[in-house]
């Protein structure tokens, strides 16, 4: 259980990550916490060293703020310290009797943070499978068949349990989820270990809403700790929906995996509102680079690379995750992020039918490098709804470690107190639904900064608005035909705050449309991305 944050006491936040370690310090400044100092170096680097920078850095940067605020003289110690593990994702032996049962138990996994390695008793050699379950990097085991086993699957499920069973005397200790008609046979495996308690019978994998829910639960609820970094953004996902009043979705995109959570305050009497979906195939870069990465990542690419020299650079990146993050290296992170993020947005079909969110938060050291417009518009290349949104990201990366706290009271009351200090505003985008190609748009006039910005709106193009961080201001847009934005009408008045990217509206196609071919993409993408990555010539109003 997480210590309970007491004033006067200086709080250390600190996520670490597979490649980053994150550290923030709050304190009561007047009648509320602030976020006083936030730093990120290497997860090589010890914590305390981090620790001893950050107060280093801000007494450099302010010498008598800590004084004033009566902070101890030896802060690092006397300190609290809230903190959060972002594990490299473990690798679960996914197990069926034939071919045809193991792609819907192999789709319920990449939806719940594990790696996984697949045998059938079909096609594989019994030898060979023990042989993968003995292997001390297969941390779990799930084995499965339909409710009501086919012909051709009970045979291969007595030759299951029975080695499954021969590999639990040799792994007492391994935990085993039993699907579908797979839990008949919880007897035998647990007849070679009669204080095993770690056999979970689990529904058939297409059961629930959406199909192998219950499972997927099972499944992430099997060796999560209290400080995993993922389960804490997710439940500040909900708590950011409460304290704002809001819908939020939050987007995390890290070196060992990814998270998209989603959440709305419910009606009086309901229970809270959060969905949320892990993939270790949604990380910045996968622990195994295969084809199918290389095809993710080249789709989203800028830059001319062929394919093997595309999977050197990830290996590189993967390696040393810190290094190369300007120029090119720069833009081959977005590639990667692109992917990760449009396989995250592929696997969460149920969270993209919710309601679009009136917030989305990026969060993960994935998005560390890029500038505001850069982000805002990966957003909206991948997250393709006609909606309005404000998009801020969790710069000092605090969320993860605030939703491990187990009071949740104390959760909430801190984000409300540091709400506005760990969003960093990012501005907002804009995409109207349903619009006809060839024709003029329509225009949008946009009130609120120092004079109105009037911008005609093409087609399958983008346009920026300079609208700052604090700005809150009013959009009027007139289209020529109707168009879907929220509802459906020619004429919209949508109030938009500001942020470091300013005001984004999108009038390219829902889904995004890409050229087959390479180049073609390739320079479309550029021309995109390309005035975002250097001084924005757009900011002061117009396209």
């Amino acid at each position: 259980m997480k210590p309970v944050i007491r004033d006067p006491h200086p709080l250390f936040i600190v996520d670490r990550g597979s490649a980053t370690t994150a550290a923030a310090l709050v304190a009561r400044v007047d009648d509320r916490r602030r976020l006083l100092a936030s730093i990120a170096a290497p997860a090589s680097i010890p914590v305390d060293a981090v620790l001893e920078h950050l107060v280093a850095t801000l007494r450099s940067a302010d010498p008598d703020l800590l004084s004033n605020l009566r902070f101890p003289a030896d802060p690092i110690t006397s300190g609290v310290r809230l903190e959060a593990v972002s594990r490299p994702p473990r690798t679960i032996a996914v197990l069926t009797a034939t071919v045809r049962g193991h792609a819907a138990l192999a789709s319920v996994v990449a939806r719940s943070g594990w790696n996984q390695v697949g045998a059938t008793i079909e096609q594989d050699d019994p030898r060979s499978v023990a042989a993968r379950l003995l292997d001390p990097a297969v941390s779990a085991v799930l084995a499965g068949a339909d409710q009501r086993a086919g012909a051709d699957e009970r045979g291969g499920l007595a030759d299951l349990s029975a080695l499954i069973a021969a590999v639990a005397t040799r792994r007492p200790d391994l935990p085993i989820v039993l699907a579908g008609a797979m839990a008949n046979h919880e007897s035998v495996i647990r007849g070679t270990s009669p204080d095993r308690v770690d056999v979970l019978p689990a529904p058939d994998a297409r059961s629930g809403t959406p199909p192998g829910e219950h499972l997927r639960e099972i499944l992430v609820g099997v060796g999560r700790r209290d400080d995993d970094a993922r389960w804490g953004l997710a439940r500040s996902t909900e708590l950011l929906a409460s304290v704002l009043d809001r819908r939020v979705e939050l987007l995390e995109v890290g070196m060992s995996g990814g998270l998209r959570a989603a959440a709305s305050v419910p009606a009086a009497g309901r229970p809270y509102d959060l969905a949320a979906i892990t993939s270790a195939g949604a990380a910045l870069v996968p622990a195994r680079i295969d084809e199918e990465t290389i095809d993710r990542v080249a789709t989203w690419s800028t830059e001319h690379v062929d394919r093997h020299r595309l999977r050197d650079r990830l290996h590189e990146l993967r390696a040393h995750p810190w290094a190369d993050a300007a120029g090119d290296g720069a833009r081959l992170r977005m590639a990667a992020l692109h992917a990760a993020l449009a396989h995250l947005i592929e696997l969460t079909p149920d969270l993209s039918a919710r309601p679009s969110p009136d917030l989305i938060v990026v969060a993960g050291g994935a998005w560390a490098v890029a500038p505001a417009p850069i982000i805002a518009l990966a957003v909206a290349d991948v997250v393709r709804r006609p909606a309005a949104v404000q998009v801020a990201h969790d710069h000092a990366r605090i969320l993860g470690a605030i939703g491990t706290i187990a009071d949740r009271a104390e959760a909430q009351a801190l984000i409300a107190d540091l709400v506005d200090d760990m969003l960093a505003p990012l501005g907002s985008v804009v995409i109207p639904g349903g619009l006809r190609t060839g024709l003029p748009a329509g225009s949008v006039v946009v009130s609120g900064s120092d004079r109105p910005a009037r911008v005609e709106l093409v087609p399958g193009g983008l346009a920026f608005v300079d609208l700052p961080p604090g700005i809150v201001a009013t959009a009027d847009f007139e289209f020529r035909g109707p168009v879907v934005l929220g509802a459906s009408g020619r004429r919209f008045q949508v109030e938009l705050a500001g942020g470091l990217g300013g005001l984004l509206v999108d009038l390219r196609d829902i889904p995004l449309r890409l050229p087959d071919r390479q180049d073609l993409r390739r320079e479309l993408l550029a021309g995109w991305q390309d005035p975002l990555w250097q001084e924005p010539a757009w900011l002061g109003g117009g396209p």
